[in-house]
């Protein structure tokens, strides 16, 4: 009986020796990664989250990314502000479009037939233009982790309308993100551009509100407006890059050694859905395709050539000339 007592007492011991220890172990910081992509990973901004969240997640004891996808933390406007002040989400995903109001140059990017191609969009990205526009939105309280591509050019896609020459766009209502770089390409194609954000797609198009929306295959699929829209018209004006965004704020809160694992993580997911883009670019034109939508190619040769007046003038406006003519070069 004794020695009964004798072993509970060592064990009871040495469970309240141990206690202090545990609760010394610190929690482990969470960085929450906002989103407007859908949960699945059939687009690039959620696909870019979840490659970080994984990366860090496996290779950091003191860091935990939660991804919060379809906006769940706010619109994505709100939530940059938030950002900037260094309050709700700790980054996001995205196209610089989002952040053109508060780093005007970021607009050069989202210029009307600007990309060559995926790989013309990469260099630039990866050279001096793209260490330039980092330097600046750090100014502007933001980091930038990595840069990506988006899964497809942007196409319009109509609900009713078949769209099969450049002079059918005119005077179709056009959904498009409310920046003045979006809304001045849709306006120089011909069509009447139609900010709005972009949770109101789906119903706008089903009222009649919206004639149709700009985007890639990748996101007509996974948010299902093929439902609600009939045709693509293979315009290929913009292919908005892809960014992985953090609230400076944050980011300083983060030993050298936890911002290494980030950076890294950032840097791996953004290789990995550059690599992806030419695959589910048209993986997805085939599937909307199968679910019975039309696509068309159409000549855009008229719409490239009213395009270069309108690169000109809003990179002038931006002061963003000499990071055109770096994106122009061979």
């Amino acid at each position: 009986m004794h020695r009964t007592l004798r072993v509970l007492t060592a064990l009871l011991l040495a469970l309240a020796a141990a206690l202090p220890a545990a609760a010394q172990v610190p929690a482990k910081k969470l960085v929450r990664i906002h989103t407007a992509g859908p949960t699945d990973l059939g687009v690039d901004t959620t696909m870019l989250a979840h490659q970080f969240m994984s990366y860090v997640n496996a290779n950091s004891d003191s860091v935990e990314v939660k991804v919060f996808p379809n906006s769940q933390l706010g619109q994505t406007r709100e939530v940059i502000e938030a950002m900037r002040l260094g309050s709700g989400a700790s980054g996001t995903t995205g196209g610089p479009a989002e952040y053109a109001s508060f780093v005007k140059r970021l607009g050069v990017l989202g210029l009307p037939f600007l990309w060559n191609s995926y790989d013309h969009a990469n260099a630039v990205l990866d050279g001096s233009v793209g260490k330039e526009l980092d330097a600046e939105m750090e100014k502007a309280g933001f980091k930038v982790l990595s840069w990506a591509v988006s899964w497809g050019y942007r196409n319009v896609v109509t609900a009713k309308k078949e769209v099969t020459k450049a002079s059918d766009l005119k005077g179709l209502k056009i959904r498009t993100i409310p920046t003045k770089v979006f809304v001045s390409a849709i306006n120089a194609m011909g069509a009447n551009a139609t900010p709005m954000n972009f949770g109101e797609i789906y119903t706008s198009l089903q009222s009649g509100v919206l004639d149709g929306y700009e985007h890639t295959a990748a996101t007509t699929l996974s948010f299902k407006f093929n439902e609600v829209a009939c045709c693509i018209a293979m315009t290929r004006h913009l292919m908005d890059p892809t960014m992985l965004v953090f609230s400076l704020a944050e980011w300083r809160k983060f030993s050298a050694a936890e911002q290494a694992v980030m950076m890294k993580g950032a840097q791996v997911a953004a290789e990995k859905v550059r690599a992806m883009a030419p695959a589910r670019e048209a993986e997805s034109l085939a599937a909307v395709k199968k679910l019975g939508m039309k696509v068309h190619e159409i000549d855009v040769v008229p719409l490239q050539k009213a395009a270069v007046t309108a690169q000109d003038e809003l990179a002038r406006e931006f002061g963003a000339e000499s990071l055109l003519a770096t994106i122009r070069k061979p």
